[in-house]
């Protein structure tokens, strides 16, 4: 019989079992701070009709879909989590609580050129708040103290949360008679940590810009100094513009509740080239990013929107959220190192049985179990050399031996893998300590 190569597709992520710990490890964390905050979980459909998926979608995206048909449904592979969540507030509007909390933690496709570090199946971890015809400030100032503990919890110390208000942005374009192409100056600025200064001027000239316009909107991007510097500074380019003021204010109010939330300074700034590229996004946005290694681009985006469902229902639901692309967020880490696997196995001990009747070990695992302790018993007849090198090699750190004497004495021979200690404990003395 010919056989079929064994491969995985390109832009697809299969990890080894080390590896999948540690990603799952990652995940965990995010979906505990999640819930900390009192996040609620939902868990939508990977797969729509093509009709609900493309209410928003166009351009780039609509080239990107997995789409196929199956008897008279045109059906699609969700793309984000976003318009799966827009269906899901407007369908049980009336059966939710605003303003409504959710998590979700999920793989979306996109059919992009695979390359190094991009994915076509990948997970997002998505939260939002989503209000009923409005939507406190305050929730746009808890989403960055979140994104801060949930990065100190992975283990990250170097990161900064870049945040900025669109309708600052939209304010200054108005005030330079920019508004019509306001849309595609955003997207242009937003890739200026990508491009560089000169090549934004060369975008911003194909929109027929005047020089002196070019250098009001490099100048306005490129302020410096303090989160207090760049508020006074903003303040002080006395631009009376009514949006322009208005962002200012929600600025300044974010502001004053993040550092309420506790999150240091160091750790998040205002940015004004910020613009996030989405068109939904109408005052705060948030980008993230590690110090040492701003080139790999965000790490985790979001900000505000004015209506979240305007596609599905007449109704108003405005709110703020944030994604964390956790797939190549993971394979980010780990490549650079920033994290690294301390164990190839899930399991904290190892019975192995030097007797042929093997019904004391599972006993003895049935007892750890029952005390949530991750227990293995090692089946196969080999020499015990060979089962002390499984464990070793899959970093388990305890091995419990069971022989004729441990089962005349009642004490078991614990070994620690990592020190090499033995030692002879009753099964509750064993329970006790792995519990330490």
């Amino acid at each position: 019989m010919q056989k079929t190569i064994a491969k995985t597709l390109p832009g697809f992520m299969e990890l080894l079992p080390e590896e999948q710990v540690l990603f799952n490890q990652m995940r965990k964390t995010i979906q505990e701070t999640y819930e900390k905050f009192g996040f609620l979980p939902i868990d939508t459909p990977i797969i729509e009709s093509t009709e609900v998926l493309l209410a928003k979608a166009g351009g780039e995206t609509e080239k990107q879909l997995y789409s196929f048909t199956k008897g008279d449904s045109n059906l699609t592979l969700r793309f984000d989590l976003t318009v799966p969540l827009a269906k899901y507030v407007a369908l049980h509007s009336n059966e939710i609580s605003f303003p409504f909390r959710r998590y979700q933690i999920g793989k979306v496709y996109r059919g992009e050129r695979a390359q190094r570090g991009r994915f076509r199946e990948f997970y997002q971890c998505d939260i939002d708040v989503i209000g009923d015809g409005e939507l406190n400030i305050i929730n746009d100032a808890e989403i960055p103290s979140i994104i801060y503990e949930i990065f100190r919890k992975l283990g990250l110390d170097n990161f900064c949360i870049k945040i900025n208000n669109r309708k600052i942005l939209n304010g200054l374009y108005e005030s330079i008679d920019a508004k019509e192409v306001s849309e595609s100056i955003m997207r242009t600025i937003d890739k200026i940590e990508k491009i560089g200064i000169e090549k934004v001027k060369e975008e911003l000239r194909e929109l027929s810009l005047s020089e002196e316009n070019i250098e009001k909107i490099i100048k306005f991007i490129t302020i410096k100094g303090t989160t207090d510097d760049k508020l006074k500074e903003l303040q002080n380019l006395n631009i009376k513009n009514e949006t322009y003021l208005e962002g200012m204010q929600e600025l300044k109010k974010v502001i004053e509740y993040i550092r309420l939330f506790n999150v240091p300074e160091d750790y998040f700034s205002i940015d004004t080239s910020i613009a996030r590229g989405l068109d939904y996004y109408t005052g705060t946005v948030y980008e993230t990013f590690l110090n040492d290694y701003k080139s790999i681009g965000s790490i985790c985006s979001g900000g505000r929107y004015n209506n979240l469902s305007e596609y599905y229902t007449d109704k108003k639901f405005p709110g703020v959220g944030m994604s964390i692309g956790l797939t190549r967020l993971f394979f980010i880490l780990n490549d650079i190192g920033l994290i690294k696997s301390n164990k190839k196995s899930i399991s904290e001990v190892l019975i192995v049985s030097m007797i042929s009747d093997i019904s004391s070990a599972i006993e003895i695992a049935n007892k750890l179990r029952q005390a949530n302790i991750n227990t293995e018993i090692y089946f196969d007849d080999k020499k015990i050399k060979a089962k002390f090198k499984y464990a070793d090699k899959l970093k388990i750190p305890y091995v419990i031996v069971i022989g004729e004497n441990e089962i005349k004495t009642g004490k078991l021979t614990l070994k620690n893998m990592k020190t090499g200690e033995q030692k002879e404990c009753d099964l509750e003395e064993i329970i006790n300590k792995l519990h330490n």
